[in-house]
């Protein structure tokens, strides 16, 4: 069947290049980090490519009748990760909105006095950005703060396979200590080994000519077995997909919306970091079919979820996955749920949507999150037993209607507490000011950049 019309389609773009960002093994809390000029032009790239695939009339994945000169922010709709890692992900996604919507001298204004004024910047295009606090809303960053989640990572670390691993990657993490200053050098910790491997062979000239061979490449091998790991489960439905498993509410909510003619949604922008892309592949079976992307996927990295309408006989709606991985690979197709071609819309709600976690409080269950910071504690308090003495009755009773008002106001005063900290979900947000989004302090071996590097002699790049 040919499948050529494209009503819209959802983006999930990770965010580009930044500096050594570390994240605690067990509870997957964050420190802060920066992005760089070289992520900026990554995901600019992206926004780019996006363009020329999806906005212009004369390309084959041309979304039917969506605004191509100007943006129309009835059209599009951008929600963007502002999670542990700090802005990293809301810059990725302001410069691949500036690839998307180029500035144009469209975008200009005719005053009453009939002068002309064309926006800042040779017509700069201003797309508003819905930010998502995990403080606020989970959809996002599902797997912080989360006790269930936190025991599933425990748990797979204690897997015999686990146990396996660990002593296969003995050699590389004995021979990688002299080049990690101090950072833990074991399996569990192979994510914080690879990132600040990584960014440090990027960003770093000295570490970049001194780091011995194939040491970037078996660090990202280990790192992408521990995160497969922690970020896939063999259900669909359990805590190890959790990452997927809320930002599968955007997708088939937005999937819906533009399924639905009267609604002008066309576009859906979610930008974020690693994390679902391993547990959406894990769901839908890609990452079978296809093991190289059961790991991390490279800076601006995106899945393209595409609705088409199919042509006669055939006029049903169809949902194509495209994938691309980092900026040096193009858009191809990937299939799920175990289909060789596009699954049927129908279908895959009815696949997906038990999986689903569409509130904050379907979240605090998954999690087992009684008790959570930031959640609302269903905890009941329990009375205090008074004695009274020998007084009299009426400065008894008086006393008794001192204490029920001070308890009445403490009472308030922790019901309104829980209440501005309480999370929501998309649709049931509050206005909120986040400072520090929730980041956890650097290690003290974590805290600079460029480090020194240890001179390596023969002799020991022969043992390594």
């Amino acid at each position: 069947m040919l499948l050529s019309k494209v009503l819209g389609v959802i983006v999930i773009a990770r965010n580009g290049d930044r500096y050594n960002y570390y994240q605690d093994p067990l509870s997957y809390a964050g420190s802060n980090t920066e992005t760089t000029a070289l992520g900026e032009v990554e995901s600019h790239g992206l926004g780019s490519l996006l363009r020329s695939t999806y906005f212009d009339s004369h390309s084959p994945s041309y979304i039917e009748g969506i605004r191509s000169d100007l943006v129309d922010n009835n059209e599009v709709k951008v929600r963007v990760k502002a999670g542990t890692e700090g802005t990293v992900v809301f810059d990725s996604a302001i410069a691949l909105l500036q690839g998307l919507f180029p500035p144009s001298p469209a975008n200009k204004i005719v005053l009453a006095n009939e002068t002309t004024v064309v926006a800042p910047l040779g017509g700069y295009q201003y797309v508003p950005v819905e930010t998502v606090e995990p403080g606020n809303d989970r959809s996002l960053e599902s797997w912080t703060d989360c006790p269930a989640f936190s025991a599933h990572a425990k748990a797979f670390y204690n897997s015999e396979d686990f146990k396996k691993k660990a002593q296969e990657a003995q050699p590389f993490f004995k021979g990688v200590r002299d080049y990690v200053f101090g950072r833990p050098t074991t399996l569990e910790n192979a994510w914080n080994i690879y990132d600040f491997i990584n960014s440090e062979l990027t960003h770093n000239k000295t570490y970049a000519h001194r780091l011995p061979p194939t040491f970037i490449e078996q660090a990202r091998h280990w790192a992408n077995y521990h995160e497969s790991g922690v970020f896939s489960d063999a259900d669909i439905n359990n805590v190890g997909n959790i990452a997927g498993r809320t930002i599968l509410h955007t997708i088939l909510s937005s999937l819906e919306r533009i399924s639905f003619n009267g609604d002008p949604l066309q576009f859906m922008l979610i930008e974020t970091t690693y994390q679902p892309f391993i547990s959406l592949f894990s769901q839908t079976g890609v990452a079978k079919e296809h093991p190289e992307f059961a790991g991390i996927p490279e800076y601006a990295s995106a899945i393209a979820i595409e609705l088409r309408r199919g042509s006669p006989p055939d006029v049903r709606d169809f949902v194509r996955l495209r994938f691309k991985n980092g900026t040096a690979d193009s858009f191809h197709d990937v299939h799920v749920f175990g289909h060789h071609s596009d699954i049927p819309l129908t279908e895959f709600i009815y696949r997906a949507e038990n999986a689903a976690i569409t509130s904050n409080q379907q979240w605090k269950q998954a999690c087992s999150a009684r008790g959570v910071k930031g959640v609302v504690s269903t905890m009941t308090t329990t009375t205090t037993e008074f004695v009274f003495t020998n007084q009299t009755a009426f400065t008894a009773a008086f006393a008794l209607v001192g204490l029920f008002a001070l308890f009445t106001a403490a009472r308030l005063v922790k019901r309104a507490r829980e209440t501005a900290r309480r999370v929501r979900l998309e649709g049931e947000e509050v206005s909120e000011v986040v400072v520090n989004y929730g980041s956890i302090p650097r290690p003290a071996w974590n805290q600079g950049q460029n480090l020194p590097v240890p001179v390596v002699t023969a002799e020991k790049r022969r043992l390594i």
